[in-house]
């Protein structure tokens, strides 16, 4: 058998393949959003198609045909915020990130946490946002430039009523706080924006269009929230804050084999 057949046989079978990693990974790109059920069904309908075509049923195919492309073009009109924003997020991704030791993370998560217990026990309300791998860029020109140690007294400081700087958001990266005063974009999923006030809304954006980490306080009643991929983790006590930003930003070790 000539390498010609071979690749003939072989060849849709490989188109195939990598038209299903990719709409995977749109898939996983999208977890959560609103354009993710239209996409599983966009993803059935593909499935329909591709069977269609091996049976030879063209009647049917052809119907599938004019429908899915009917289908992405309503996708991309009804969903153009969402595919923005998920372009916007894929641009902003670097390839290496400021890495600290695992105790250096700890003490940032300590310092955090202090500040936030602080803050929770004045009733004082704050944006601690926590640049991950997405880079924070945008938002950081949007507030004013600090780059000092990650402190409690300083973010403290920082979000104390009439200071210059208590409005907006911190922005931090590493062991950092690059910037204060900072404007995240207000969250406007239809499940949370009715019932929540402008700060959950902004805690709730910035993490809908990157993959940050938010810690937050409420000004009108103190209780302390995490916010990932748009949604809120509940925090009970200091020590469940302390456990939960750990999950999030200390490496899973792997077991060394032995």
């Amino acid at each position: 058998m000539s390498l010609y057949i071979i690749w003939n046989i072989v060849k849709p079978t490989l188109e195939i393949l990598i038209l299903w990693i990719v709409f995977y990974k749109i898939l996983v790109f999208f977890y959560g959003t609103r354009a993710f059920q239209v996409l599983k069904g966009i993803a059935y309908l593909l499935g329909a198609f591709l069977l269609a075509q091996i049976l030879g049923f063209d009647t049917l195919n052809w119907l599938l045909t004019k429908f899915f492309a009917i289908s992405i073009i309503a996708v991309l009109i009804i969903f153009q915020q969402e595919l923005r924003q998920g372009l916007a997020r894929l641009g902003q991704q670097h390839l290496f990130s400021i890495g600290l030791e695992e105790s250096e993370i700890l003490a940032v998560i300590e310092e955090i946490t202090a500040a936030a217990y602080k803050l929770s026990r004045q009733k004082i309300g704050c944006l601690i946002a926590l640049e991950r791998d997405t880079k924070l860029s945008t938002y950081i020109e949007s507030g004013v430039a600090i780059d000092g140690k990650i402190s409690a007294e300083i973010l403290q400081t920082i979000f104390t009523p009439q200071t210059p700087l208590h409005d907006g958001g911190v922005i931090t990266r590493g062991d950092r706080i690059l910037a204060a005063s900072c404007l995240f974009p207000l969250s406007d999923n239809p499940n949370f924006s009715k019932i929540i006030g402008t700060r959950h809304r902004a805690a709730l954006g910035i993490t809908e269009q990157t993959d940050s980490i938010v810690v937050m306080v409420s000004e009108e009643t103190g209780e302390i929230s995490v916010a990932s991929d748009g949604r809120f983790i509940p925090v009970v006590n200091k020590e469940r804050l302390v456990n939960i930003l750990k999950s999030l930003l200390v490496p899973n070790k792997q077991p060394k084999k032995k």
